[in-house]
């Protein structure tokens, strides 16, 4: 089974959602599972070097009081799932183009999942600033990728184009929001859902890899 997950990393849904798959991963587990993280850029006209929290919150929000209004059920959906929110400690807002070919960059060594669940902490945790190379070429080297050849990367323009065709992509493809989970390429789950959410989805791709009626498809 496949999972693609388009996602964002400053998403803090797609962070809820990654916390609520991976428990209904192990309330129903799957074998030969490849999950597979997309580019979704929730702000794909961000300026490179991103902009301060506050103007951001004023552009998207209209200010700070709907934002905090609308992050404190953002906040108490996370504590149930384990994650302290800190939005007082973000202080910029990056352009996430970088963060997304780095971790296409990691994925393509097998530590993949490991760099989203770094940069999901990072950013949300610890308020880290997923705009500057330098930060996630050190995010990159704690989950154990060799730190001369992540700098080397980020420094170049490999993986830019495949970020934003698949964000376009997405986009074309009527993924307005994320996280959006894609399974085997053909069904798709959107949202922070639940974890019995995922459970038909999976029944569904296994029997039908089997060649078996799925109970999701009398319901």
């Amino acid at each position: 089974m496949r999972i693609d997950i388009f996602s964002d990393v400053i998403c803090p849904w797609c962070f809820i959602g990654k916390r609520r798959l991976e428990r209904a991963l192990r309330e129903r587990p799957q074998d030969d599972l490849e999950i597979c993280w997309r580019a979704f850029q929730l702000n794909p006209d961000m300026p490179v070097q991103g902009m301060p929290r506050q103007l951001y919150l004023e552009a998207k929000f209209g200010g700070a009081e709907r934002a905090g209004q609308i992050y404190e059920t953002i906040r108490q959906n996370g504590l149930r799932e384990g994650i302290d929110f800190r939005f007082d400690l973000i202080k910029q807002t990056p352009n996430t183009v970088r963060a997304h070919r780095l971790i296409r960059f990691a994925t393509e060594r097998g530590m993949g999942d490991r760099l989203v669940e770094r940069l999901f902490t990072a950013y949300f945790t610890d308020g880290v600033d997923l705009g500057d190379m330098d930060r996630l070429a050190e995010l990159a080297e704690e989950v154990g990728m060799p730190i001369g050849e992540v700098s080397a990367f980020m420094e170049s323009n490999e993986g830019l184009a495949d970020v934003l065709a698949e964000t376009r992509f997405a986009y074309e493809s009527g993924i307005n929001g994320v996280p959006c989970f894609i399974f085997d390429r053909h069904y798709a789950l959107a949202g922070a859902q639940e974890p019995e959410a995922f459970f038909p989805l999976f029944e569904l791709v296994r029997n039908e890899a089997a060649g078996r009626p799925s109970a999701a498809n009398h319901a």
